[in-house]
């Protein structure tokens, strides 16, 4: 068991092992002044009666106390304390009658540092034979005798309860204490596991940012020059326009990546409009937008989620759809769902058959982050129709 655990499962009397003393200290004072105080039998008994209880102070000081904090005791170490408690105790209880008051000291301790069985015999030879000795040492009347028998059935009873009342306790607290431990540990296990969940949400999250911004822009970039050294010898206007492109988009993934490390807003929302930040796109990739419906202010999320829809499959249609497809951006703004997509002309594909991209897949898991879902409709020689619906809410206050 871990050391917050041990402390945290500690036994009642660990907890107040300072009450125990006190109970001790009481109970062997009242013992000593009852002895002392009898009338039978003669004082010189009494006194020997009264020293042998003397050494029970030092020797529960010294063994006792320690032995009853263990957890779990030593079972020999247990024995050997109460023999020699015992090898006091008894003498002067057979002695004096009145030393008995001492086994609600002794008894407890019994039951905190032995078994079941084992504390059970120990407590019967601390009620039984200190009464049997003392009516065969001092041949009492009966009415004493009877007195004393009363008086040793009624301490064995109450050593019984209280016996089972501590056994409960300490079956509670040992439970208890192995409960904590195991929730400590839960507790632990699940702060590890929810860290490594964090992580790796995190490090997905940033793949799918690369992926949607800096891949995708380093793509158009390897294009447009492709695009640039085919024309330099046939058509210089065409390819001074995708030279500008391609410096407009160097420019642009920067700005993304800034932002990404920054953690901020994407570059296009920075400071825009959602249908500004379509347009600028649509105008780098050759795509007309369309908007639809009263355009106002949204929340972040849905925004973004948009955005980075559009650069996917507008990412996808350059890369698959052929050179000479034409591409359309339709922005359809609803009282509680924001629709865009994404339609070209170009070759297709069967979406049954598995591309093994990450794009299509990081663009469902991010519409399904905030609530929505993606679609892709296509078939050979027939173009693409990528489809984002997501529920939406005005930002309150917020403005076209």
């Amino acid at each position: 068991m871990t050391e917050p655990g041990r402390a945290r499962g500690a036994h009642a009397w660990d907890r107040s092992i300072r009450l125990w003393d006190l109970y001790f200290a009481l109970a062997w004072g009242a013992t000593l002044v009852f002895v002392l105080g009898a009338e039978h039998p003669g004082w010189p008994v009494r006194v020997v009666a009264a020293g042998l209880l003397v050494p029970l102070v030092p020797w529960y000081a010294a063994v006792g106390r320690g032995l009853i904090q263990e957890d779990p005791s030593s079972e020999r170490r247990a024995l050997w304390y109460l023999g020699g408690t015992l090898a006091f105790f008894l003498p002067a209880a057979v002695l004096a009658g009145e030393t008995q008051l001492m086994a609600f000291a002794l008894i407890p301790q019994c039951f905190m540092a032995l078994p079941m069985r084992r504390a059970l015999a120990a407590v019967a030879v601390i009620n039984i034979a200190p009464a049997a000795g003392w009516a065969l040492l001092w041949r009492p009347s009966a009415e004493d005798l009877f007195s004393n028998a009363l008086f040793t059935l009624v301490t064995f009873v109450f050593s019984v309860v209280i016996g089972s009342w501590i056994i409960r306790i300490i079956e509670q607290s040992t439970e208890r204490a192995e409960l904590i431990a195991e929730l400590e540990s839960s507790r632990h296990e699940i702060s590890r596991l929810s860290a490594a969940h964090g992580a790796l949400a995190e490090r997905e999250r940033l793949s799918r940012e690369i992926h949607d911004t800096l891949a995708q822009g380093f793509t158009s970039l390897l294009m447009l020059v492709q695009a640039v050294e085919a024309e330099l010898d046939d058509d210089v206007a065409q390819a001074r326009r995708h030279l500008a492109l391609m410096a407009e988009t160097a420019r642009q993934n920067l700005a993304e990546a800034r932002a990404l490390v920054a953690g901020g807003a994407p570059a296009d929302l920075d400071g825009a409009s959602l249908p500004d930040a379509l347009r600028r796109l649509a105008a780098r990739h050759d795509a007309l937008l369309e908007v639809t419906g009263p355009v106002r202010a949204l929340p972040a999320g849905p925004e973004v989620v948009t955005l980075r829809a559009c650069q996917e499959a507008l990412a996808n249609t350059r890369k698959h759809a052929g050179s000479s497809a034409s591409v359309a951006i339709t922005l359809e703004y609803a009282e509680d769902v924001l629709t865009v997509a994404v339609r070209d002309d170009g070759r297709g594909f069967d979406p049954a058959v598995p591309s093994g991209g990450y794009g299509l897949t990081g663009l469902r898991a991010r519409a399904a982050e905030v609530g929505g879902t993606a679609s892709v409709r296509s078939a050979p020689g027939e173009g693409t129709t990528v489809t984002v619906r997501l529920p939406v809410l005005p930002v309150p206050g917020g403005t076209s």
